[in-house]
């Protein structure tokens, strides 16, 4: 199976003749370049008080104007580093002067494309960003920058425009680039497959609940299973949201977006696995079909759940997706879900909450996410706090009274699906930007899928 070619971003360019310079320094090697520029140009770059500290950029003066630029970056591994570059840098053509490992030149690429990125489906951007010169784009890096703006673009999204049916059409359209093939269980077939908890979330809603299924890859590779939580728009149920609560609430499905997104990543780089992307895709509505709190629910393991509050619904959602990933017995099961607030408490919206059942995948993660730069922090599964979503009347209540440890006790939840024997990895992502930073535009942002493709190629490449 080979996967079409990337279109290289329009950020790139391989051809320029009229490239003016640029100059990445540290801010800790900027003395030693400093003392290499001649006085004039050494003048100049005093008289800016300029230090090359991360995130800066000076302008260097010419005869015909601009001449060139030096660019303050940080740890020159981190693609980050340079994503300021494409808007504070006047529009042109922009030519690496400065030597980098190749590391550096790859983390360069990714940050240039990440910090080019504009969502522009119904608003046209103000400028066009600066062009990086280069003589080879990594193909690898292309992909990833893909997978970046694929979560993105699909997280930014309004849910008028990405319901159940446009998650669905994503994935077929997927699954058609790469030789894929596509499942849909939805409306009443869910009930009739034996998938009651994602119905019973998605019931009130005019758009169907369904659950989506991408397959691909060699019947006899390892099976890899990557589910993300679809829920599309979050009202919160019966137990609604207050509107600060809801007004966001379209970028739900960021799991879900990070999933396909990371498939799409597994397919174009064709790595050899057997292949199974499970999307449970829905809308939290409201209306005469609504589930509500005290409902108990089935799901398709036969656990018994007590609903506490409707807007739980992310974990109920999950539950029955993740018992039919753990059917195939895949080697790895990594799941990613917009699943609770309490994470975003405890560790800030950067920096996504990572669960994991077996000790080896936890430190291949956190290896991978030092290395790609992509931060997440681990996170216990506490079994003792099970004691927060026992029911009277159910196997398990999908929360409880208490506000202690949310992101724990969503976790655990889930863990109730999966097999100790099942080595399973949680995500539990923010998936958004609240504020505009340099590369970071507020909005949709794919956390965690540097680090998620990193553990494959580890395990699987």
């Amino acid at each position: 199976m080979t996967a079409p070619p990337v279109k290289t971003p329009d950020c790139f360019t391989t051809d320029s003749v009229r490239g003016l310079p640029l100059y990445c320094v540290e801010r800790t090697g900027f003395d030693a370049w400093r003392r290499l520029q001649l006085p004039e140009l050494g003048a100049w770059i005093d008289a800016q008080t300029f230090n090359a500290v991360s995130g800066s950029v000076l302008l260097l003066p010419g005869n015909g104007g601009v001449a060139g630029a030096v660019l303050g970056i940080g740890d020159p591994q981190d693609p980050f580093s340079y994503a300021h570059a494409p808007f504070a840098l006047p529009p042109g053509d922009w030519a690496l002067a400065t030597e980098l490992a190749d590391d550096a030149k790859r983390a360069l690429q990714l940050g240039w494309g990440l910090g080019s990125y504009k969502f522009t489906r119904y608003k046209a951007p103000l400028r066009a960003p600066a062009r990086l010169v280069t003589d080879t784009i990594d193909a690898e890096t292309l992909d990833v920058l893909a997978a970046s703006v694929r979560v993105r673009d699909l997280v930014n999204t309004p849910t008028e425009d990405m319901g159940p049916d446009q998650l669905e059409q994503a994935c077929c359209e997927l699954a058609e680039a790469h030789g894929g093939h596509i499942e849909v269980v939805s409306g009443d077939d869910l009930l009739k497959h034996n998938y009651p908890a994602i119905h019973a979330v998605g019931r009130a809603s005019h758009r169907a609940p369904r659950l989506i299924a991408l397959h691909w890859g060699d019947a006899g590779a390892p099976k890899l299973a990557i589910v993300g939580k679809g829920v599309c728009f979050d009202t919160g149920g019966l137990d609604i949201k207050p509107a600060d609560g809801m007004r966001n609430m379209k970028k739900d499905m960021g799991g879900a977006a990070h999933a396909i997104a990371l498939a799409g990543l597994v397919m174009a780089r064709n790595l050899p696995v057997r292949l199974t992307l499970l999307v449970p895709a829905v809308e939290n509505a409201i209306g005469p079909q609504s589930y509500r709190p005290g409902d108990v629910l089935n799901t398709r393991l036969g656990v018994s759940v007590e609903i506490d509050n409707t807007d739980a619904e992310g974990r109920v959602v999950l539950c029955d997706a993740l018992a039919r990933a753990v059917e195939d017995k895949p080697a790895l099961l990594v799941d990613f879900a917009t699943l609770t607030g309490a994470a975003r408490i405890a560790l800030g919206p950067d920096l996504p909450a990572l669960y994991a059942n077996d000790e080896s995948v936890a430190t291949d993660w956190l290896e991978a996410a030092n290395a790609e730069r992509d931060p997440l922090w681990r996170m216990p599964l506490w079994r003792p706090y099970l004691r927060y979503l026992v029911s009277s009347i159910a196997d398990l209540a999908n929360g409880g009274p208490s506000r202690m440890a949310g992101s724990i006790t969503a976790a655990l939840y889930l863990e109730r699906f999966v097999p100790s024997t099942q080595p399973w990895a949680h995500i539990d992502v923010y998936a958004w930007n609240d504020s505009d930073r340099p590369g970071k535009p507020a909005g949709g942002e794919a956390q965690g899928l540097r680090a998620a493709w990193g553990v494959l190629k580890q395990r699987f490449g």
